[in-house]
């Protein structure tokens, strides 16, 4: 069986998706209240930058994920 064309719309849509999932980390990073803390820790690191460097390895990989599905 042939595979049917993606139409231009259905392309539009899915970049559109896709550049979506770059606000994500963003306003995980803005929600200040929901990090500002010190408890939990990990390996002696308070909650407030492990849960941020947590959000930079994220990012990276939304970054990834968006970078392919438009390429």
């Amino acid at each position: 069986m042939a595979e049917q064309p993606v139409s231009g719309n259905q392309r539009s849509k899915a970049r559109y998706f896709a550049y979506l999932l770059l606000l994500i980390p963003f306003v995980a990073m803005l929600w200040v209240s929901s990090y500002n803390r010190a408890d939990p820790e990990f390996l002696g690191f308070p909650f407030f930058y492990w849960y941020q460097f947590l959000w930079v390895l994220i990012g990276a990989a939304l970054t990834a994920i968006v970078y392919f599905i438009v390429k």
